[in-house]
């Protein structure tokens, strides 16, 4: 494996990086089981929440990371806690049947349905205070860590319930729909530029999961246009991040599935590559390539050389901890595809996309952070 000599990537993403959740630490656990009960107010759960984010915070610095998250620590779901806040989004009467697998057989969640019941709009910069949080802390903490933000991408409004769940006396046309969403995704990236943020992350769980024929039978069921709609998708990003502040960088992270442990969809990227990698206006894409499950790194061969690939080699589904030679390996084939100068490494996913978290440790989530930042040092440093 031979580098140009470039030690490191002086903007997002960088060498050694990470998608975003972080396990929630047992005392917030029990903060949030006392605000749930009641014994503890509005101001009691932020403090404790302010807590965790300065301890994780640190652990990221120590873990020799060069972005820091909050590890989304003030939300429940890595999407639905954003998509609520929209304008004229609202739960459902009625939760949907998710249905997860692992090797050891399947489980079902049941989240909330949303409906969009309203013309949608932004009515507050969501995730605001978070950010402004993140930031003074990151500063406070020195090190040169660039704070980085996560939100669900537009499509993950549309993805699950598709038509119907879009109410047709608001949106008797869809395309109505999808300008009234992309314009408030406009507003809210404008106002996050306003507010210092300078790395920017649309999480999207659709455009690797069309790549699973299970997932396009879905798509099909609901009415939609399954040979198509990753092409809706991508414009529809592309138009949520028009006009986007100078100096901001965006990634998209795509993903199976993550929860507890478990995934919904498998399948390479092959379906929805060459669209995906050309046509989408982000400057890096976090992609899953943990095991056999996530295909071949042969799609990447459609990835324009201005753009950056994040590998997600790392596992966070359990907490075994990787050998350098395997991750080292495994980039190696990945620049037959790809050049080696385009490449950074992170875990396949969040380690608690949602507030259970995966079945590892605290400790085994920061060794595999740190394993990752060694390899990049060893490979491009």
């Amino acid at each position: 494996m031979n580098s140009t000599g470039r030690t490191d990537r002086t903007e997002p993403p960088f060498r050694a990086d990470h998608v975003g959740s972080l396990l929630r630490p047992p005392e917030l656990l029990r903060a949030r089981e006392e605000f749930a009960r009641g014994d503890l107010d509005d101001k009691g759960l932020r403090a404790a929440e302010d807590e965790a984010v300065r301890r994780a915070v640190e652990m990221q610095r120590e873990a020799g990371l060069r972005s820091a998250t909050d590890g989304e620590f003030r939300r429940a779901s890595w999407h639905m806690d954003f998509i609520y806040r929209l304008g004229g989004i609202e739960r459902a009467e009625d939760s949907m049947t998710v249905e997860f697998r692992n090797e050891s057989g399947t489980i079902e969640f049941t989240p909330a349905a949303l409906r969009v019941g309203g013309k949608v709009a932004l009515e507050e910069t969501i995730f605001g205070d978070d950010f402004t949080f993140l930031k003074e802390t990151v500063e406070s903490a020195g090190g040169g860590l660039t704070p980085k933000l996560t939100i669900p991408s537009p499509n993950m409004v549309h993805y699950r319930g598709g038509r119907a769940a879009i109410d047709e006396s608001v949106y008797p046309d869809l395309e109505a729909f999808w300008s009234d969403l992309t314009d408030a995704y406009r507003e809210e990236v404008a106002a996050l530029g306003r507010l210092g943020c300078r790395y920017l992350q649309f999480d999207d769980t659709s455009l690797a999961y069309l790549n699973d024929p299970r997932q396009r039978e879905h798509i099909a069921s609901l009415g939609g246009d399954a040979e198509r709609q990753h092409e809706t998708y991508i414009r529809n990003i592309n138009r949520a991040l028009e006009g986007r502040p100078e100096g901001m960088r965006v990634t998209t992270h795509m993903c199976r599935g993550n929860f507890r442990s478990s995934w919904v969809a498998e399948g390479g990227y092959d379906f929805v590559a060459e669209a995906l990698f050309g046509e989408l206006d982000v400057d890096g894409f976090f992609l899953e390539y943990d095991d056999a499950r996530s295909g071949t790194f042969e799609p990447l061969r459609f990835v324009p050389e201005e753009k950056a690939v994040v590998l997600g080699l790392v596992t966070t589904k359990r907490g075994e901890l990787e050998k350098k030679d395997d991750l080292k390996r495994r980039i190696e084939e990945a620049s037959r595809y790809v050049d080696l100068e385009q490449i950074c490494i992170s875990p396949q996913c969040g380690f608690s996309s949602t507030v259970e978290g995966n079945a590892l440790t605290e400790d085994e989530q920061k060794a595999k952070l740190a394993l990752l930042v060694e390899v990049a040092e060893e490979v491009w440093g």
